[in-house]
Parts: structure tokens; C-alpha cells; sequence
């Protein structure tokens, strides 16, 4: 039985399990650690709490998402979803992405990540919906830049392009996962 030990029933531990909750953990303690050589970075315990409470929906939601499937490219998928969702949360936090973390305008990056997730809830997290919706979203992307170019607000190209490529690098995963799906009549 894969998963299960034969010590009782146990689950062993999975070693891709403890790679994502082990680089979380790390992550969480980088800022610890370079408080102490830095007076660049001052968390308080709320910064700690929130990035933490950021890490643990991302690698709670990726492990669903990897129990419910042994689809490799739905997993993959998946995580770069994540990954990108979980980056531009993070940047909008910390410094902003359109001016400061101040600027109102950060806003409309709620916006991209709500297209996200009403379409995936739209598709029922189905590949072949779930490609659409990633789709969905690197255009919600597209159009902040172009919102905030035509406003005089300012915007970064190179990172507008980052997180395109990376919404669509998810997409076409999906549209990997669906057609492996399609091929072997499996579920998601």
C-alpha cells in the first residue's frame, strides 16, 4: 500500500511533504535571521504571524491539491499557481508593486487573484477549467499594467511579464494535466 507503513499504519513520511513544509519553515526564519545582522528588516510579531498564516494556506492548499491527485503536471500546476499568488501577496505587503504598500492602486492586485479563484471555483478545479482560469488571470495581470500605465501610476514591465509567465506556465500545465487525463480516463 503506497503510504502506509507496516509499523502500525503509520504514514511514512513523504519526502516531497517535507521538502514543502521544510522550505516554509525556512523561509518563515529568514527575516528572524537577518534581523540579526540588519536594521533593514524590522518584523514584529504581526509581520511574523501574517507570513506565517501566508505560508501555512499556501502549503496547506498544495498538499490538498497533491492528496486529491497523482496527476504530476495537475501538482505542478498547482504549484505555481501558488508560488505566484503567494510572491504577489507577499510583494504587495511588503513594498508594493505599483508606488509604496500604501498605494491604493495595489489594490487592483485583488482583483488579478480574484479572477483566480472565482474561475477555479467556476471550473471546479477541473484541469481543463483551471487552464482557462490561469489564462483568465495572467490577462487580469496584463490589464493592471495597462490600468496603471494609462492612470501615469507607474508599473514594472519586467515583473508584469514574471508573473504573466508564471500564471501561464500554470495554465499550461493544466492543459497538460487535462490531456493526461483525457488519455487515461482518470479523475483530477
Amino acid at each position: 500500500m503506497t503510504g502506509t507503513a507496516h509499523n502500525g499504519g503509520g504514514r511514512r513520511g513523504n519526502p516531497w511533504r517535507i521538502a514543502v513544509w521544510g522550505l516554509a519553515a525556512l523561509v518563515l526564519l529568514m527575516p528572524l535571521i537577518a534581523m540579526q545582522f540588519t536594521e533593514e528588516v524590522a518584523w514584529d510579531l504581526a509581520d511574523f504571524v501574517i507570513f506565517g498564516a501566508m505560508l501555512v494556506g499556501a502549503c496547506g492548499t498544495y498538499e490538498l491539491a497533491a492528496r486529491v491527485t497523482g496527476n504530476h503536471a495537475y501538482r505542478a500546476a498547482v504549484g505555481v499557481a501558488l508560488a505566484a499568488a503567494f510572491i504577489l501577496v507577499w510583494m504587495n505587503l511588503a513594498v508594493g508593486i505599483i508606488g509604496n504598500e500604501e498605494n491604493p492602486a495595489n489594490l487592483m492586485y485583488g482583483g488579478v487573484l480574484a479572477v483566480g479563484i472565482i474561475g477555479a471555483a467556476i471550473a471546479r478545479f477541473r484541469p481543463h477549467g483551471m487552464e482557462r482560469a490561469l489564462i483568465a488571470t495572467a490577462v487580469a495581470q496584463a490589464l493592471v499594467a495597462v490600468i496603471a500605465l494609462i492612470a501615469g501610476l507607474g508599473y514594472t514591465l519586467i515583473l508584469t511579464g514574471f508573473f504573466v509567465a508564471l500564471w501561464l506556465t500554470s495554465a499550461r500545465l493544466f492543459r497538460k494535466a487535462a490531456l493526461e487525463q483525457a488519455h487515461t480516463g482518470a479523475a483530477p
